[in-house]
């Protein structure tokens, strides 16, 4: 198995860990961190939270709670798994200023010190540009070629390591796209859940149940908050990664490009 294969396999293992782990962790934090009698008047959770304590105020959202918990950690994790290997995909420095480095190497025809910046540069688009430098090397030594044909085996190599290095930036991205949904959809769950509650504590006969009221009102609009705002920052970093993705294809577009020019015109 090859060492991008290797890489992507381990990432998918991560999700398969993170997120049974990241429900374990909000299911303990919310039976006994929020689920505290402490947290409650007269020390018991039937009663209502204990003034300005939120932990207590959340724990009344109701047993949805858990579950966008789940969805928040899932966030957390992912982006800043994602910012990590992204960061390490970009390399050791900026790169656009890499690709002109190399496009300056390329036009003095010094096809071993455009290598040497991308052994410095490191990364997914140096490793991609790597590629397609070696394969320059080698069809230009190669006699049995003809131009097109040289042409065509260096689009082919920058193509196959393109193919491998994206697959592992876009990695898990997956899941904060299913998750940006997701959560509106399970915060709505759980506010129809508290306004089953909150109107069927007004149906009893006499005087409302304040309690039970107070408390379907509570689980409506925590977990309508809870939702929105998982959703929100799903939305708001999946596209923010995709962002930076889009701009490593493009420099990986722009350098595979330069290469095949500067073969074209320093090759017969």
């Amino acid at each position: 198995m090859s060492d991008k294969k290797q890489f992507r396999t381990i990432f998918a293992g991560f999700a398969g860990i993170a997120i049974p782990v990241l429900f374990v962790v909000a299911v303990v934090v919310f039976n006994f961190v929020m689920g505290n009698p402490e947290n409650f008047q007269g020390n018991n959770i039937e009663n209502l939270p204990k003034p300005g304590n939120y932990l207590g105020t959340i724990y009344k959202g109701g047993i949805i709670v858990p579950l966008l918990m789940t969805v928040l950690l899932c966030v957390i994790t992912f982006t800043i798994e994602r910012f990590i290997s992204i960061s390490k995909a970009k390399g050791k420095g900026s790169i656009p200023a890499f690709v002109v480095r190399v496009y300056q190497k390329l036009s003095s025809a010094s096809i071993s010190d455009a290598i040497a910046e991308c052994d410095k540069q490191r990364g997914s688009v140096a490793n991609v540009v790597k590629a397609g430098l070696l394969k320059y090397q080698e069809v230009a030594a190669d006699k049995n070629m003809n131009k097109d044909q040289k042409i065509l085996a260096i689009k082919q190599e920058i193509e196959e390591t393109t193919s491998l290095e994206l697959p592992i930036l876009e990695q898990n991205l997956v899941i904060l796209a299913t998750i940006a949904p997701l959560a509106t959809l399970v915060g709505l769950l759980g506010t129809v859940l508290g306004m089953i509650r909150a109107f069927s504590a007004l149906a009893t006969a006499g005087a409302p149940d304040a309690v039970a009221l107070s408390t379907g009102i509570s689980e409506a609009l925590i977990n309508t908050a809870f939702g929105i705002g998982s959703s929100a920052l799903a939305i708001i970093f999946y596209n923010y990664f995709t962002t930076k993705i889009d701009k490593m294809t493009y420099s990986i577009d722009e350098a595979g490009v330069a290469i095949v020019q500067n073969f074209a015109a320093h090759n017969s």
